[in-house]
């Protein structure tokens, strides 16, 4: 199975996380990605971002290797004309560009839509910035979570705002421009025009931010932070710990399900006690409620009190390490596997989570390529560059090329 993107090339110029996981997306439905990276920072920054325990002289960190599934590297000085020529030629052959420069420097570097469009007038370019195309400032994911309201929510009562650990901001973006891409391609099918496509880290941040912009919009709340609680629904989203030292959340949305809940935990009459008998009633008296909750959790382990409220279809899942969640049945079939020509092994997570009755995703992935590992292969399989030629290009510092 080719995957349902087959026949499809595409040109990344983005770097660190929206713009290549949009990139690995599109690889794992088949289509053929073009990682060009810089030759002035050795490539990609996030190559160099590596906690204590990886190895210094890899190029393939833990975090680089996150979205870059799928892909050959092409390392080349875009501010060369030989560089810059290499990059307008591959747009003659190629269907989508990816790009996440600031406002304005694409039009410096001569890659901007407006260029490419001039070349390949079906071009789909598919441009991420951190607030729109109006404003200069570069786009951090750290700052955008809190610009856009996700960190103030985020901590427990009383305490500081946390950002999320996961860079949230530029996944959701992502999202955004998979879906726009995706409209743009059957867009191209029905009128032969390619399309440029716009999404922010602000803009997708806020787009995502559902029942807590409502609660101001419509309730004229301001969230606050209130920990793992939900401020709608109790308990929902509470964390309780159990005998063993382990935690456990709750997702109790029903009249019954808390009712049954209740009688799980050996207490049917606190549901019948009017401060806790709805929800409306329970969110006023929450701490009061989850008191008496994590009492009766607390004479289980993490497993009895799970499979007890299992039984009962009563919401409810442990509070799991990461070492844990790769251990589910379910994360099985997420984990890519690959090995490299040195015969080292390395495992990544498929970004896409769907399951088509046809398969129209790969089931395998080239792993991340190493920096430069590709740059002769492309400039000769597909632009027909001459071994003189790429020799002179490597020379003068236009390209590097990895040595095999």
């Amino acid at each position: 199975m080719q995957g349902a993107l087959a026949g499809l090339k595409v040109i990344e110029l983005a770097n660190v996380l929206a713009g290549p996981s949009i990139g690995t997306f599109l690889a794992e439905l088949g289509a053929k990605v073009i990682k060009v990276e810089n030759i002035s920072t050795e490539g990609d920054v996030t190559r160099k971002w590596k906690l204590p325990k990886e190895s210094e002289s890899t190029d393939i960190s833990g975090y680089f290797s996150c979205v870059n599934w799928g892909k050959t590297s092409l390392a080349l000085d875009l501010t060369a004309p030989e560089g810059l020529k290499i990059i307008h030629d591959l747009t003659k052959t190629s269907d989508i560009v990816l790009a996440s420069y600031k406002p304005g420097d694409a039009e410096k570097l001569n890659v901007d839509y407006a260029t490419l469009k001039n070349i390949q007038e079906r071009i789909i370019y598919a441009h991420i910035t951190g607030y729109g195309l109006q404003n200069p400032r570069a786009g951090f994911d750290a700052i955008v979570q809190a610009e856009s309201g996700f960190t103030y929510m985020n901590g427990e009562r009383g305490g500081p705002p946390v950002k999320m650990p996961v860079a949230l901001m530029d996944v959701l973006t992502a999202h955004q421009i998979k879906e726009a891409i995706l409209l743009a391609l059957l867009h191209r099918e029905k009128t032969g025009k390619g399309q440029f496509i716009d999404a922010s880290l602000f803009q997708s941040g806020v787009a995502s931010l559902v029942n807590q912009a409502t609660n101001w919009l419509v309730g004229k709340a301001i969230p606050e932070r209130i920990g793992s609680d939900h401020p709608n629904i109790v308990p929902y989203g509470t964390i309780f710990k159990t005998s063993d030292k382990k935690e456990i959340v709750l997702a109790v949305g029903t009249e019954k399900q808390f009712q049954e809940l209740m009688e799980v935990l050996g207490m049917p009459e606190i549901a019948k006690i009017p401060k806790f008998s709805k929800n409306y009633y329970r969110v006023i008296h929450k701490s009061e409620l989850n008191q008496l909750i994590q009492e009766r959790i607390s004479e289980y382990t993490r497993e009895e009190i799970l499979h007890k409220l299992d039984e009962k279809k009563i919401p409810a899942g442990g509070v799991l390490n990461m070492q844990e969640v790769f251990e589910k049945e379910e994360t099985r079939r997420m984990v890519l596997h690959g090995q490299y020509s040195d015969g080292m092994q390395i495992q990544g997570v498929r970004s896409i989570a769907f399951q088509t009755s046809d398969n129209l995703a790969l089931q395998e992935l080239s792993p991340p390529p190493h920096y430069g590992e590709h740059t002769r292969e492309i400039l000769k399989e597909e632009l027909d560059y001459s071994e003189e030629n790429i020799k002179q290009l490597i020379e003068k510092g236009v390209v590097y090329a990895r040595r095999k």
